[in-house]
């Protein structure tokens, strides 16, 4: 396949979700090879599981929303939260009320734990891939900024090498968050279903090939996603879709719901449901929706064509997706460089943290997919700020109601670095309107609630799995503390400034990962791969730059 081939297959895909080099009718290889042995090194990071781990003295921000709690003592055996006994109030701990010694023990003083985040929207992908970086780059970084589950939401991965890397994850092989694997629906044949038949034949194929649910992406006729959905209530497959422009006309959060959907990522197809005046987005006379940067820039000008905030459609929308159970999975960050290029291109960790050959595909292009800056311009960026202001009010008015919001990030695209846009949309989700607490919930038990393991991780509880985050200083003052960059602080005793924060241990299945550890050695792979091209340490242009004199 010619690259301009390639290129115009990706850009009739949907928008950020589908990942590079994945044409909307690829197959995926039916293989059964052990795929992720060779590509994913064995872990030699992390210590543990241990018979008895002692976190002490920790304050303690279980997910469910609660207040932080502590000092308490919280007791692992093995891979689960065994004990958590309050010691005392903050300056007054009763030595008599801690827990007994243990095999391993951290104290905590002056950090938070909080459980294991959960990414609802990720992608895997390989050095084979368009990005041409390593899964294990991926994975390490989830794990340096705190993610211990995914939701892998497809790629151009077989189904059987995504669930080879799941269980060698479960088995804790490698270093690596748990993953719950969500092939793209078109791609699970060799060719897009087009009939019922087809479309219940390609659910059960996911489902005996390893997936736990399904994203429905691109065009799929009305009969055979309908069908399609039907099926996955049989056979117990999660749901989710990215509404995509080619069938959003007819297949919108509202007519989805109704045939069984679960959830919803990114926006599209809810200003679509709330249409007061029209059937279809109004689109410029030449739009070609092959064209990113045309496709992206009238992305921005949706919600500013659809029902006004608290009128009567806007309501009864809402109200219907509260009534049905749906789930939104926003991931404002896929979009943050559209309001704001030089923010995002220029972010703080890109220079450490982001492989040359990642920054190559970011970089303006018109065959990588989501490098639409041909001419990016400030009536776009203008028009997508108010397309926030709209999107994130629905969004906090509907957790406000009940409603079900989750915490994903789609990195690996639009500048938008694996692990760091995940604290990114937790950045977000507080400018949405939601409180600190409220978006610890989100990434933590109602990421659990949407996976569908709720009974395993997303709280820190008595018999749930040791899947924490520990932090030293509290990030409900600060959600910055979490990027693996830190925040900047003033120390007024010695006039310096320094940076402060960042994860210090992502724990999962009890196994203590030193996240000051895997971001050095992230660093040390980024840094290997530019001296590999003769590049210096430090900033990478975005413009393309004359090697030539």
């Amino acid at each position: 396949m010619t690259i301009a081939m390639r290129k115009l297959l990706l850009s009739a895909a949907a928008l950020v979700a589908l990942a590079p080099g994945m044409a909307p009718g690829r197959a995926q290889p039916a293989r059964t090879a052990p795929f992720a042995a060779n590509a994913i090194p064995r872990r030699s990071e992390g210590i543990g599981p241990f018979a008895r781990t002692v976190l002490r003295n920790v304050t303690m921000i279980d997910g469910t929303g609660a207040p932080p709690q502590g000092p308490v003592d919280i007791v692992l055996a093995g891979d689960h939260i065994a004990e958590i006994r309050t010691i005392g109030a903050p300056g007054a701990i009763n030595p008599r009320a801690r827990a007994a010694s243990g095999d391993h023990e951290l104290d905590l003083t002056g950090y938070y734990v909080l459980p294991g985040f959960v990414d609802a929207h990720t992608h895997l992908h390989d050095m084979d891939d368009a990005q041409h970086v390593p899964s294990d780059y991926i994975l390490k970084l989830w794990l340096a900024n705190g993610v211990t589950s995914v939701r892998e939401l497809g790629s151009s991965r077989p189904i059987e090498w995504l669930a080879d890397i799941k269980a060698r994850s479960a088995r804790n092989e490698i270093a690596a968050p748990r993953i719950d694997v969500y092939p793209f629906f078109t791609s699970i044949q060799k060719s897009p279903p087009n009939t019922p038949e087809e479309a219940r034949i390609a659910m059960r194929e996911a489902k005996r090939r390893g997936a736990d649910g399904v994203k429905f992406i691109n065009y799929v006729p009305e009969d055979v996603l309908w069908a399609a959905l039907d099926e996955a209530g049989k056979l117990g497959l999660h749901t989710t879709m990215h509404h995509s422009q080619q069938s959003v006309a007819w297949a919108n959060v509202l007519t989805t719901s109704a045939h069984g959907m679960q959830s919803m990522e990114h926006w599209y197809g809810l200003p679509e449901a709330m249409f007061t005046d029209k059937t279809v987005q109004s689109w410029p006379g030449g739009f070609i929706n092959n064209d990113e940067q045309m496709r992206f820039g009238e992305s921005g000008r949706l919600w500013a064509q659809t029902a006004a905030p608290g009128s009567r459609k806007w309501e009864e929308v809402m109200q219907t997706l509260l009534d049905r159970g749906f789930a939104l999975d926003p991931t404002f960050t896929a979009y943050l460089t559209s309001r704001d290029f030089m923010r995002m291109s220029r972010a703080t960790w890109h220079d450490d943290y982001t492989m040359p050959e990642l920054w190559d595909y970011y970089r303006p292009s018109r065959v990588n997919h989501g490098s639409y800056w041909y001419d990016w311009s400030t009536e776009d960026e203008v028009a997508w700020k108010q397309n926030y202001r709209l999107w994130m009010q629905f969004v906090n008015e509907y957790k406000n109601r009940g409603g079900m919001v989750t915490v994903g990030s789609d990195s690996g695209y639009i500048y938008n670095l694996y692990g760091f846009g995940y604290i990114q949309e937790m950045e977000l989700l507080r400018e949405a309107g939601f409180s600190p607490l409220e978006v610890i919930h989100a990434a933590t038990q109602q990421g659990a609630r949407l996976l569908g393991h709720e009974d395993q991780i997303g709280t820190v509880r008595v018999g749930r799995k040791a899947d924490l985050v520990v932090v030293k200083g509290n990030p409900l003052a600060n959600l910055k503390i979490l990027f693996g960059t830190g925040t900047l602080h003033l120390d007024d005793a010695t006039g310096q400034v320094e940076r402060v924060g960042g994860i210090a241990w992502t724990i999962k299945d009890g196994i203590l990962y030193d996240a000051r550890a895997l971001r050095e050695e992230l660093r040390q792979m980024v840094l290997k791969s530019k001296a590999a091209r003769g590049m210096p340490a430090g900033p990478m242009p975005i413009e393309s730059v004359d090697t030539t004199h």
